[in-house]
């Protein structure tokens, strides 16, 4: 097939945006995605629907790139923006080359094309565990309170309530203060024991680090002012990165600190020492590697190099690659590489539930393959303050999501504030995924050689004929259709496309039919097709 690409030339200096703009016209009938995770649940877009990727992730991950379902795929190597209307997109602000064409005349085609020019599959995939496994992460039980204690209390009761153990994700304050990546004394007298145990237990350790440095940390922050790896604060008498001398004070959610630079080697050098000596001391196996919001990175804190900050979001993302157990919440332009992507912190509701299919198939659109739903009924600590607001119901849901997607993350203990019926029907649910296990191997195993997708859409497995507006069920593979209740309630309706299909009760269905299922507690209807 031979592709007609068009580019846009567009001269930049010194990241000066040009407002030049571009018309790409969609054929008759053509809908458009983007690489927005975080918008996922508004795909495809209707007419008016417009968004700039320039410093724009939404705590989630973001790629230069959309889709058409006629073929069509625009990229850029640099943020754009962009607006969808009923026969064209408007490209502004571009701060770099626009590409764009059709290849074929598919979603599945367009994303191939792009997929394969723009962000290539690295051959490689993060650690098995992540996806044979469920992942444990420490966080809703502990918050602010991470301590060696009740670690491994947490630990211990996932197995003696009947849970495989997996990776177990050490969350916020396990560490002396943000920069100080050891320990805290006082909390975690012995971590090296702890983490031993954990081994003996069966789990693989990982700890949540961020690239922020508190500013009353005086020995640490004078070690990385000798190569300035901070970035710098811009004044009206210091406007540049070799006048400025002091770092940029940051606000993020957990108050001000100084930022590493990714551009400046001391930084990048620093931060990998303090990673390299936890693996090294005291066998932490891998790293939630948090924030790096392209938020944070604003236009008076200075890099050494000047840059985006997608950019900035982009280099502490290259540092997980270092680590095949790692897990990253914001990214930019890694699509293909051997990172794990988890969705941005969701709720305890049901609103939130209902967006975990669609953001995940943009995920896999996006070419962030290797991803999780975030936490099993939501990874928003807030959410569970209250205990009467705790919906038992839905940590059942949410967890049947997870346990046909990628990865599947628990982290409010369900043991905990699970009745029995309840707790068996998330257990039955872990017990279906290990069912799949060697199925989700596969595929992820094939990603991490050819970039295609472990869950997609009905529109991208089925082209053209009538499914675009299809999110709330998926594809595992291409055979295996998965449609798991997302509402508070015990039915749903689910689309067959032709074909014979067997459900998970061995019940067979002629597809091309829309069909309402009944569907108690401890199901997970799926749909294998037959041949």
């Amino acid at each position: 097939m031979k592709l007609k690409i068009f580019p846009l030339f567009i001269l930049i200096s010194n990241l000066v945006f040009s407002q030049a703009s571009l018309n790409i016209n969609l054929l008759p009938g053509e809908k458009v995605w983007s690489g927005f995770v975080d918008d996922g649940a508004k795909m495809p877009f209707d007419a008016g629907y417009h968004f700039d990727f320039y410093a724009n992730n939404g705590y989630n991950q973001a790629q230069p790139l959309l889709l058409g379902n006629k073929g069509l795929w625009v990229w850029s190597e640099e943020p754009f923006a962009f607006e969808v209307q009923n026969d064209r997109i408007i490209i502004s602000n571009a701060t770099s080359e626009i590409k764009f064409a059709h290849a074929g005349s598919s979603l599945a085609e367009a994303r191939a094309y792009a997929s394969k020019n723009f962000f290539p599959a690295s051959g490689k995939m993060p650690e098995k565990l992540l996806f044979s496994k469920p992942q444990y992460n420490t966080w809703i039980e502990l918050t602010y309170n991470q301590n060696q204690a009740d670690v491994l209390k947490y630990a211990k009761a996932i197995l003696d309530n009947g849970f495989e153990p997996g990776v177990l994700m050490i969350d916020d304050t396990w560490q002396e203060d943000y920069g100080k990546w050891v320990f805290h004394p006082g909390r975690f007298p012995n971590p090296k024991q702890m983490i031993d145990q954990l081994h003996q237990m069966g789990f693989k350790v990982m700890v949540w680090v961020c690239p922020f440095v508190s500013a009353d940390q005086a020995v640490i922050v004078r070690k990385i002012m000798k190569g300035k790896g901070f970035l710098m604060q811009k004044t009206a008498d210091k406007p540049t990165w070799e006048k400025a001398t002091d770092p940029a004070m940051i606000k993020w959610w957990n108050g001000y600190s100084a930022l590493l630079d990714f551009t400046n080697p001391t930084a990048v050098s620093w931060f990998n020492e303090q990673l390299d000596a936890l693996v090294t001391d005291l066998g932490v196996d891998g790293f939630k590697l948090d924030a790096g919001d392209m938020e944070f990175y604003s236009t008076d804190a200075l890099p050494m190099i000047p840059s985006s900050p997608n950019r900035q979001c982009e280099l502490y993302a290259q540092i997980g690659l270092r680590f095949p157990l790692n897990e990253y919440r914001a990214c930019w332009k890694m699509a293909g590489q051997p990172l794990v992507q988890r969705l941005r912190d969701k709720s305890h509701n049901w609103t939130d539930v209902g967006n975990l299919i669609p953001l995940m198939l943009a995920e896999g659109l996006a070419g962030y393959t290797f991803s999780c739903p975030d936490m099993i009924g939501g990874g928003e600590y807030l959410s569970f303050q209250n205990a009467k607001t705790l919906n038992q119901n839905l940590v059942v849901r949410s967890a049947q999501i997870h346990a046909l997607m990628p990865m599947m993350q628990f982290s409010v203990a369900p043991w905990r504030i699970l009745d029995a019926v309840h707790l068996d029907a998330v257990k039955k649910a872990a017990k279906i995924r290990q069912k799949f296990t060697p199925l989700i191997l596969e595929l992820a195993a094939q990603s991490a050689k050819t970039g295609e997708l472990i869950v997609s859409s009905m529109e991208y497995r089925f082209p053209n004929q009538g499914f675009e507006m299809v999110n709330d069920q998926f594809m595992l593979g291409e055979n295996m259709l998965v449609a798991p209740v997302y509402q508070d309630g015990t039915s749903r309706t689910v689309v067959l496309p032709k074909g014979n299909w067997i459900d998970d009760a061995g019940k067979t269905y002629k597809g091309g039919k829309t069909y309402t299922l009944e569907v108690p507690l401890d199901r997970i209807p799926y749909f294998i097709r037959s041949k």
